[in-house]
């Protein structure tokens, strides 16, 4: 089998995937636009302005041109890198959740992991909404667990000789690295693909969601943290509302998974 036919029959099997499984990838390619935008600009933002720096720092003065500036702000290699992690903790969640839930007796797992996406997404959107309240509400002290602090620090750690120069292979190495970083956005994303159960739906389902967060996160590195603010002020509006229709979204294909 020639690499042209192994291309048509990956090809065809995606749009199979799309059609039947449009609904949840829509959901996570909204998640990741929404949650993007008022999430992981502020938290991977200091990244790519990171990146943006060190390398329009090696590019010879003589040699600047716009076509370079916006070359080295988009840091593309990255967003890859990040990309091909989120799908493949998609492929493997989903996968594990497929062959688990063929098993006697759990096949309720798609339909509670559907159940739990939707509700953390109802929850997103409470806590979007309670930011513009103009109350000192009584809140908990954030902060990670210590999983999540022990893990983070270990990715941390792998990835910092990578901002040297992060470009070409580099840059894509270190987007690999970043995007195993611990994220509460990134959890509910990823129940949403492991409850398909299947590898490619679920690396397609986290490819969209990476995808979502790209606009936002190239707002920062092109324009400025700053700009990327002010853009993250005006989808915040908004985010409540979006969470909302997927949280409905994904609670009807729970209901109807259930049926």
């Amino acid at each position: 089998m020639d690499a042209l036919t192994l291309l048509d029959a990956g090809l065809n099997q995606c749009a199979v995937v799309i059609d039947r499984d449009g609904g949840l990838l829509l959901a996570l390619l909204t998640a990741g636009l929404v949650g993007g935008t008022t999430h992981c600009a502020g938290m991977c933002g200091p990244f790519v302005l990171a990146q943006v720096s060190a390398r329009l720092e090696r590019v010879p003065l003589s040699a600047m041109s716009e076509f370079r500036r916006l070359t080295g702000a988009a840091v593309l290699p990255y967003h890859a890198g990040r990309a091909s992690s989120y799908a493949l903790i998609g492929a493997l969640s989903a996968s594990v959740a497929g062959h688990v839930g063929a098993l006697p007796g759990l096949r309720w797992l798609s339909v509670a992991l559907l159940a739990l996406a939707a509700l953390f997404f109802v929850g997103y959107a409470a806590r979007s909404l309670l930011s513009w309240v103009p109350l000192r509400l009584p809140v908990r002290p954030s902060g990670n667990s210590g999983f999540q602090r022990w893990w983070g620090e270990r990715v941390a750690r792998l990835a910092r000789p990578l901002f040297g120069n992060p470009t070409g292979w580099r840059g894509y190495g270190l987007g690999v690295a970043l995007g195993f970083i611990p994220c509460g956005l990134l959890y509910g994303a990823v129940a949403v693909a492991a409850a398909s159960g299947s590898a490619l739906t679920g690396a397609l389902g986290m490819a969209a969601f990476a995808l979502g967060t790209l606009p936002s996160l190239l707002a920062v590195g092109l324009a400025g943290h700053i700009a990327g603010r002010t853009w993250r002020t005006a989808v915040a509006r908004v985010a409540p509302a979006i969470m909302l229709v997927n949280a409905g979204v994904l609670g009807w294909m729970a209901w109807k998974l259930a049926a």
